[in-house]
């Protein structure tokens, strides 16, 4: 993993770039980048971190010499804020596997919600901890309250017999994290933490320990989510996706909804506000090295793929199959459960995401997007509600300001949110 400066300091420049830049700096910086791109991708790390020394101008990084995700080599904000989270994922992704492949896995009656509930409370019990351990001060918004287990020793026996022995295999990992948890009743107090009412103001968590649990229950895609927001704009995003490929350069396909194996699977996907996306191999110890990801450049709508959701309850199928037809895609869509469907599209292996809304009532988590609109539109892409308005974070628990989401990469999300608001309103004609 690179070597970031701390969040908590100001990045210190050298001697000679305290010197206000001239011309001849940025020349040198492109001409970095240029060779850069034309080496490989280590080398290409290195470079881009001489020119940032270099106080390469920002607005440099918007030109087509670049792409998002290339700056997630340097992260001068949240540094610390990104390896905690990335790593409390990671570990919260080995309890899901365990919890999958012990109490799951093999269940004939596939409506036992219980190894479901057994990873809720475990996954989001353990990255309470981390969080609580290095950012005491900050608020939670998380998905499950400690009520139900207080109620039932059994269960809640269960669940900490899971959580007390998962732990990272990297003891330096572990101990940032803050170690194991202490005993069932501090397990109790971490999970009840996450009853922050959100909003717009200071330093927010949210957390969906198993986002996508049908996906879980059957093998397929779920994912384990972690953002941070600041006055109600996401900083931070960190997704881990168990059962995703590994492989970026890997394709979506109709089978990867249900039965994934374990080999060649387990990706965990990482932006920082304004430095890029990345994805890493899920381990069991320390973190694995990343790789930069962005979205497929597209310009022909007919060679798109898109990808929905599996249960026709989150998200209006027909609607949805109308839309693909308007834009001339001719590939069928691939149905996947979480915000696995947000990772997939930004490292290109799937286009366009939509999620439309079924009843005029709901409301969505800010659970279920948050890091996953960050990942997206840092990797290249646009997301938005049916609208067109940006994913509001900062009004609650819940996205109240918006309906539906529709996510694309930049150069044709125009042209996709066109297609949807004109099948939308023709239905309402």
């Amino acid at each position: 993993m690179p070597t970031t400066p701390s969040s908590s300091s100001t990045p210190r420049r050298s001697s000679f770039a305290s010197l206000r830049p001239g011309s001849h700096l940025l020349i040198l910086s492109i001409l970095i980048l240029a060779v850069a791109f034309l080496a490989n991708q280590a080398a290409f790390s290195r470079l881009l971190q001489l020119s940032s020394q270099l106080l390469l101008p920002r607005r440099l990084f918007s030109s087509a010499l670049y792409t998002p995700a290339a700056i997630m080599v340097t992260t001068p904000a949240y540094s610390k804020e990104l390896q905690v989270a990335q790593l409390a994922v990671q570990r919260a992704a080995i309890l899901t596997k365990r919890v999958f492949h012990e109490k799951a896995k093999g269940t004939v009656d596939k409506n036992d919600k219980s190894p479901v509930t057994i990873g809720d409370y475990g996954a989001q019990a353990l990255i309470i901890a981390a969080l609580q351990h290095n950012f005491p001060e900050d608020a939670i918004v998380a998905e499950e309250e400690a009520a139900q287990l207080r109620e039932n020793a059994q269960l809640k026996q269960t669940i900490w017999d899971v959580v007390k022995d998962t732990k990272l295999e990297d003891d330096a990992s572990e101990e940032l994290l803050g170690g194991p948890i202490k005993d069932v009743e501090s397990m109790l107090e971490l999970i009840d933490r996450g009853n922050s009412p959100g909003g717009n103001s200071g330093r927010i968590w949210t957390i969906d320990p198993i986002d996508g649990t049908k996906g879980f229950l059957r093998g397929g895609q779920y994912a384990v989510c972690l953002g941070l927001m600041i006055d109600g704009d996401v900083k931070v995003g960190v997704l881990g996706c168990p059962n995703l490929p590994v492989d970026n350069s890997a394709r979506l396909t109709s089978d990867i909804g249900s039965n994934q194996t374990d080999e060649g699977h387990g990706a965990l996907f990482s932006a920082v506000q304004g430095y890029g996306a990345s994805s890493r191999q899920l381990t069991a110890g320390a973190l694995a090295d990343e790789k930069f990801i962005s979205m497929r450049a597209i310009t022909d709508l007919s060679k798109a793929s898109f990808c929905e959701s599996v249960e026709a309850g989150h998200s209006a199928h027909d609607d949805q199959a109308v839309i693909s037809s308007k834009l001339g895609i001719t590939e069928p869509s691939v149905r996947m459960d979480s915000q696995a469907k947000y990772a997939s599209i930004a490292r290109g292996a799937g286009d366009i995401y939509l999620r439309l809304p079924v009843k005029a009532t709901y409301q969505e988590k800010i659970w279920d997007h948050a890091a996953g609109d960050l990942i997206v539109r840092e990797s290249g892409g646009q997301v938005t509600d049916i609208h067109g308005k940006r994913l509001d974070f900062g009004v609650g628990r819940t996205l109240a300001n918006n309906k539906g989401v529709v996510a694309a990469p930049q150069a044709v999300h125009a042209q996709v949110l066109a297609v949807v608001q004109e099948v939308l309103s023709a239905k309402q004609q």
